[in-house]
C-alpha cells in the first residue's frame, strides 16, 4: 500500500517540473502510475496548463518499426528547434509489473537533450495497448511546455484502438511484409487512424503495400451508401492519407511530421471543441470514478460486507448484477 504523501508534495512536484527539472518530472509521473495522493495534487495544480499539445497517438502491429520510426520524428522535430516528449507504452514483467522493453534504450541519443523527454510505461494489465495513466501522464508532458507528445502503444494487434480517444492525432503504422490484402482489410486500427504510414520504406514491396492500402481504403468510401462526411470537430478526411517513410535512413520523415503538423492545424480551425479531446476528458473522469469506486467498495468500513456479498456470489445465492446493484446502492 502507498504511504501517503504529506501535504504540498505534489504540488511542489508540479512547480519543480514545470520550471524545467527533470528529476521532478521523473517522480511526478512515477507518482501518477502509482496512483498516489501526491499525483492527485499535482494534476489539479496543472491541468489549467495543459491542452496546448499536439498528442499523437502511433499504433499497429508488432514488427512495424514504431519506435524507430518515433526516434526519426524526434529527431526531426528537435532539428526544427522543437520540445518533444515521448511516452513509449511496453508490456508488463509478470514478475516486477515494470515495463519490459524500455524504449529510452532505444533513444539514448536523446539522453542529455533537456528538450526531450521519453518515459517508457508498463500496462500493468491495461488493455487497448495503453497504461491505465496514459492521459494524465501525457496531461503533464503538456503542462511542463512538450508542444509535441508522441504515445507508442505496446504494439499487440488489431486491438490497439484506444489510443484513438486520447490522441489529436493517430497514425497506424505498417510494414512492406504485413501489408497482404487480408491484414490490410482488417478492421480497427486503420478505421481509427488519421494517417496510415507505409514504414520500412527502403524495403522491396513498400510501394506495393501502399497502392494496396489506398485502393482499400478508396473502395472503404466508395462502398459507404450513406457517403458520410467527416465530422466537423475532427477534420479527418474520408480516407486517411498514406504515406511512406523510413525509421532507419529517414526517407520521407520530414513529410510525415509535416502531415501531422498539418493534421493538427486543421483540428485548431474547427469550430467546436475536438471530438477527441471530449473522448479524452471523458475517459480520464471515468477512469477516476472507477477507481474512487473501487476504494469506496474495498475501504476497511465496507470491505466485511463487500467480502460477505461476494461469498453470496461463490455460492449462486445471489447473482452478480444483484450484488452490483446492492454495492452501487450502498455507495
Amino acid at each position: 500500500m502507498t504511504a501517503p504523501a504529506r501535504s504540498g508534495t505534489g504540488a511542489r512536484l508540479a512547480e519543480e517540473a514545470r520550471a524545467g527539472s527533470r528529476r521532478a518530472l521523473s517522480r511526478l509521473l512515477t507518482a501518477i502510475e502509482s496512483r498516489t495522493p501526491a499525483a492527485e495534487e499535482a494534476l489539479r495544480a496543472l491541468y489549467p496548463a495543459a491542452g496546448g499539445a499536439h498528442v499523437v497517438g502511433v499504433t499497429g502491429p508488432p514488427g512495424g518499426g514504431k519506435s524507430t520510426l518515433v526516434a526519426a520524428l524526434v529527431a526531426e522535430a528537435r532539428a526544427a528547434a522543437r520540445p518533444v516528449a515521448v511516452l513509449a507504452i511496453d508490456p508488463s514483467s509478470p514478475v516486477t509489473g515494470g515495463a519490459i522493453l524500455g524504449d529510452r534504450i532505444r533513444m539514448q541519443q536523446y539522453a542529455s537533450d533537456r528538450d526531450v523527454f521519453i518515459r517508457s510505461m508498463a500496462s500493468r494489465g491495461h488493455l487497448g495497448g495503453l497504461a491505465g495513466t496514459t492521459a494524465e501522464s501525457a496531461a503533464v508532458l503538456d503542462a511542463c511546455g512538450f508542444g509535441l507528445v508522441f504515445i507508442e502503444t505496446v504494439g499487440t494487434g488489431q486491438s490497439e484502438v484506444e489510443v484513438a480517444s486520447i490522441a489529436d492525432t493517430t497514425m497506424v503504422v505498417q510494414a512492406p511484409e504485413m501489408g497482404d490484402e487480408i491484414q490490410a482489410m482488417k478492421a480497427g486500427l486503420l478505421e481509427v487512424a488519421d494517417l496510415v504510414v507505409v514504414n520500412k520504406a527502403d524495403r522491396p514491396g513498400a510501394d506495393r503495400a501502399a497502392m494496396q492500402l489506398r485502393s482499400m481504403l478508396t473502395l472503404g468510401v466508395e462502398a459507404d451508401p450513406a457517403d458520410r462526411a467527416p465530422d466537423p470537430d475532427r477534420p479527418r478526411p474520408k480516407r486517411p492519407a498514406v504515406l511512406l517513410a523510413s525509421g532507419l535512413d529517414g526517407k520521407g520523415v520530414p513529410e510525415l511530421l509535416a502531415a501531422l503538423d498539418e493534421h493538427q492545424a486543421g483540428r485548431a480551425h474547427a469550430q467546436r471543441p475536438h471530438a477527441a479531446r471530449i473522448a479524452r476528458a471523458r475517459a480520464q473522469v471515468e477512469g477516476i470514478l472507477a477507481d474512487r469506486t473501487r476504494e469506496a467498495l474495498w475501504s476497511s468500513k465496507r470491505r466485511a460486507a463487500t467480502d460477505a456479498l461476494m461469498e453470496r456470489v461463490a455460492t449462486h445465492e445471489l447473482d452478480p448484477y444483484a450484488a452490483a446493484d446492492d454495492l452501487l446502492k450502498s455507495l
